[in-house]
């Protein structure tokens, strides 16, 4: 009965009920394993406080920097389903290491928490941007069509269960007992893994135009990572208003991570505490995603179109940033980020997407690739550092949120501008197909 439940859940035909269902389970162990040291990472960065936040974000993008052009060379010279049961093993194993250094350090430990942070920050970009490339090397597109929305509930499924299994545990098994309880999602995700590479070997791709398109798409973003892509976000004004996008966006949110480290330690002095809070708020963020997801985003975006949703955020940022300017309270503070958060996740990222759909296809996924890496990273990291200097000239904090909300206006006048961009292309396309 669950088994059939499950097929028609999935839209599965034939032989493709094995494969959706391990690919749900990899998918809810890898999410679950993050939310699980997410609040944990952050609890450590407010440990480290603010002026310590530069130093993080820096040593998370010259990770990348170093990292990408690696794991490039990687996932090139091995198939993605040979890489990544590996991979993930590697980052199991690294989870019972830091099992034993919390255990010996202590989690209030400067230099382990710093550690800490930033290799959260690089699983996360790694571990779950393969997973999807992964998907992609087991499913053609037609079965894409139907699968993928049943395997990222997978995923929805793991966010919510990570912050709640955070929440539960955090004060009888401690950071280092988080630490374990995560390597052990990842080792399930790894035998998921194991279990798609089985079904893949007796069930191969037919549709060779589609795996021969992916390869060339995936032949182009690498390639142009470095240098193509770059040349044609400086050369395109288009492009350019994304990344000017998407710096606002990591502007406020650094800004707002300022004010966490500030004010979530004046209301709970101990560490479990704060701890479970961050949890609790990673829960309501995903609930609150999961229901946008489900029920609002797409009759909204055939209802009121890109552009509606583009400055949906930077209108609620405008409201959100004045009142927590007007009472720097914990409470307006946790409010704001989850609507900032959801609707991140929920309204503004999935119509960011579709402002790439009507470029041609080379420049699509070379520019993506640099945003979505590059430029995401470098905005975070300047963003935090322009922070940090302007409060070492003695800026206060309201005065900082005051600042946030002329950004949060300029904000919207680029949303607004590249909606009204993309749907001119759009429409020229449709004339000069």
């Amino acid at each position: 009965m669950l088994i059939e439940w499950g097929r028609k859940l999935s839209r599965a035909d034939g032989d493709e009920w094995p494969a959706a269902a391990w690919s749900f389970l990899c998918f809810f162990a890898l999410l679950a394993a993050y939310y699980v040291l997410r609040p944990l990472r952050d609890e450590m960065g407010i440990q480290l406080g603010p002026d310590a936040l530069k130093e993080l974000f820096s040593a998370v993008f010259v990770s990348m920097v170093v990292l990408v052009p690696i794991f490039g060379w990687l996932t090139k010279r091995f198939e993605r389903r040979q890489l990544l049961p590996w991979l993930y093993t590697f980052f199991a194993a690294n989870l019972v290491g830091f099992n034993g250094v919390l255990l010996v350090e202590g989690h209030q430990s400067p230099w382990v928490a710093r550690t800490f942070f930033v290799w959260v920050s690089v699983f996360n970009l790694f571990a779950i941007s393969v997973f999807w490339s992964f998907m992609a090397d087991l499913f053609s597109t037609k079965q894409a069509q139907r699968l993928y929305g049943f395997i990222a509930a997978g995923g929805t499924a793991g966010a919510l269960c990570g912050p709640v299994l955070t929440a539960s545990l955090v004060k009888p098994l401690g950071p280092n007992g988080l630490a374990l309880v995560s390597a052990s999602l990842l080792m399930l995700c790894v035998g998921a893994i194991w279990r798609l590479r089985h079904w893949h070997a007796t069930h191969p791709r037919l549709d060779i135009e589609d795996s021969a398109q992916q390869a060339e798409n995936d032949e182009a973003a690498f390639q142009g990572s470095l240098f193509s892509g770059v040349i044609d976000v400086v050369r395109s004004p288009y492009l350019l208003g994304i990344c000017g996008f998407l710096f606002a966006y990591a502007l406020l949110s650094s800004l707002l991570y300022f004010q966490q480290a500030e004010l979530v330690p004046k209301q709970f002095q101990n560490s479990a505490d704060r701890t479970q809070l961050l949890a609790g708020v990673d829960l309501l963020v995903n609930v609150v995603t999961l229901l946008i997801q489900l029920g609002a985003f797409a009759p909204l975006i055939r209802l009121l179109g890109t552009r509606a949703l583009l400055v949906a955020m930077p209108m609620a940022s405008v409201l959100g940033f004045t009142a927590l300017a007007l009472w720097p309270t914990i409470g307006v503070l946790v409010v704001l980020g989850v609507v900032r958060r959801a609707g991140e996740y929920a309204i503004s990222k999935p119509a960011r997407e579709t402002l790439f759909n009507v470029l041609p296809p080379v420049q699509k996924y070379r520019a993506k690739n640099v945003i979505d890496t590059l430029v995401h990273r470098t905005g975070d990291t300047s963003s935090i550092w322009l922070l940090s200097g302007l409060r070492s000239l003695g800026v206060q904090s309201q005065a900082l949120l005051w600042l946030a909300v002329p950004i949060c206006v300029a904000w919207l006048l680029i949303a607004w501008l590249l909606g009204g961009k993309a749907a001119a292309m759009q429409d020229q396309r449709h004339l000069h197909p």
